[in-house]
């Protein structure tokens, strides 16, 4: 949620309130797709808003490439901020979440029970389709 809180309100505010509902809407549809096609015969519920906030990360990151962000870090007991590129902070959350999703796939196809956890596919589907509809969304459509 803090990640939507951060990166949302300025792909809402380029969008407007409505568009950005359906672009939510549909990257949070779109995200679920994905994990139920790499997941076709699973028996394990998927339930969250994740995908959605995913797309959303994808629009920022083609909208915004060179926003900086500031964000904690933790140094043992100081803790201080830094402002950091949003390419890095984005990119770190999509790598982990390939490299996660590819490890699932692995130890999926070497147990025979199924194990619950994160939709990391439905975070990668929802991020790849956010950044392939902002696009046909009018993200990128000049203010005047």
């Amino acid at each position: 949620m803090v990640f939507l809180w951060v990166f949302g309100n300025n792909i809402e505010d380029r969008l407007g309130h409505f568009k950005y509902l359906i672009f939510y809407l549909t990257c949070g549809a779109l995200a679920a797709a994905s994990q139920w096609f790499i997941g076709m015969s699973s028996t394990i519920p998927s339930l969250g808003a994740s995908g959605a906030i995913s797309g959303v990360l994808g629009a920022y990151l083609i909208r915004f490439p060179h926003a900086r962000v500031t964000t904690l870090l933790f140094l043992g007991f100081f803790v201080t901020t830094i402002s950091i590129p949003a390419m890095i902070l984005i990119g770190v959350f999509f790598v982990q979440n390939v490299i996660s999703g590819l490890v699932s796939l692995q130890t999926a196809a070497n147990m025979s029970v199924e194990t619950g956890g994160v939709a990391y596919w439905a975070h990668i589907g929802g991020f790849v389709f956010g950044m392939i509809l902002a696009p046909l969304f009018g993200l990128f459509k000049r203010d005047y």
